[in-house]
């Protein structure tokens, strides 16, 4: 597992901009990263069009967004950080103070 942390510059909501995008990616059938399961507020999970695995989501306190990357093997977890990396550049980079990555289950 790894965990990627995004900071936000001054008070963005980043968790909640990230969900705005995917929605309207899906929504005009574009974009590789897309919401699955049921809705709960604060968390999402979201799958790749190809990696296999899955990106947990959370909202943390000041707009920080935390995901959680759970790839089916360390090829596919290592394609699921770059593209979220990547989403993040693409979309957001402006609004980015810093990104932290944990690698390992932490324990």
């Amino acid at each position: 597992m790894t965990v990627v942390i995004a900071v936000p510059l001054k008070d963005a909501d980043l968790y909640g901009l990230l969900v705005e995008k995917e929605r309207e990616l899906r929504q005009a059938e574009r974009g590789t990263l897309h919401r699955q399961g049921p809705r709960k507020r604060g968390q999402e999970k979201w799958v790749h069009a190809s990696y296999k695995g899955y990106i947990r989501l959370q909202k943390g306190l000041g707009g920080v967004a935390v995901a959680e990357i759970h790839g089916r093997t360390g090829r596919d977890e290592w394609q699921l950080v770059t593209s979220l990396i990547g989403f993040l550049h693409r979309h957001f980079a402006r609004k980015i103070a810093s990104v932290h990555l944990r690698f390992g289950s932490g324990g």
